[in-house]
């Protein structure tokens, strides 16, 4: 049976069929139902447009920190980093010193990473704080910060990793911590006591978490990389082995 005019007008536009439905009631003078249904027409018309905007904004704002993400702005906002600055790819750990996983990296892919890229002047490491493995987390990255400071984040990083213990067993606690740090040769402990005690990169470290969320980032660790002037960035997520950095980091440097 063929749709006749108005029934083929419904289907392909249904608002169409709302302005026919407010018109008929109109007529009738039941403006108690007309006023219903105006209200619920304008309401969702309004909660439609209000999710394509943010769709639209959350997009727009995700490809400004991607742009926000080259090498020289992440050194020059104060995150630690291990490598040549001059190094074509970057790639950036959001990682948590309670996290088993993100230990398991450490040991087993960053130093093939280190090796093979980083000691080669082909990738730079960055780092990133995702605290969210548990209540103590955030302490110990507000120390290892403190620690980049004076030029000892990966000494530091490196020490709380080789001694982790179950997640907020008491192994990171500030006592913990500042034990830790007497371990650091070299380190000025009145200068690392005062910016840990004063929570000194609180923010920073916050910052660090919205940009991981940012990004969708809830496990750790999880990685960017990209071309070193924040371009085309690929997205990894836990504990992978070598090669499947191998196959990301050796495509950008032969530019593929």
């Amino acid at each position: 049976m063929k749709l006749n005019n108005i029934a083929r007008t419904r289907c392909l536009y249904p608002e169409n069929t709302i302005t026919v439905l407010i018109i008929r009631l109109w007529n009738r003078k039941d403006l108690s139902t007309l006023f219903i249904i105006s209200m619920t027409f304008l309401t969702l018309t309004s909660v439609v447009n209000n999710r394509y905007y943010f769709i639209d904004t959350s997009a727009q704002k995700l490809n400004e920190e991607i742009k926000n993400l080259s090498l020289h702005n992440l050194i020059k906002n104060g995150s630690p980093f291990l490598g040549n600055i001059s190094a074509p790819v970057t790639i950036i750990d959001f990682s948590d010193f309670q996290c088993y996983l993100c230990n398991r990296y450490v040991k087993n892919t960053e130093p093939l990473i280190n090796q093979t890229y980083v000691q080669t002047g082909k990738v730079t490491l960055v780092f990133k704080h995702l605290p969210n493995r548990g209540f103590d987390s955030m302490g110990a990255a507000l120390a290892a910060q403190c620690m980049n400071d004076q030029g000892k984040f990966w000494q530091f990083h490196k020490l709380l990793y080789s001694n982790q213990k179950p997640i907020d067993s008491g192994w990171v606690s500030k006592e913990n911590l500042k034990k830790f740090a007497l371990q650091i040769r070299g380190l000025d402990s009145q200068q690392f006591d005062s910016c840990f005690d004063g929570e000194k990169y609180k923010s920073f470290v916050q910052k660090d978490i919205n940009l991981g969320l940012s990004f969708g980032f809830k496990e750790t660790p999880s990685f960017i990389i990209e071309n070193s002037d924040g371009s085309n960035p690929e997205f990894l997520s836990g504990a992978l082995p070598f090669p499947s950095f191998e196959v990301v980091i050796d495509k950008k440097i032969s530019g593929s």
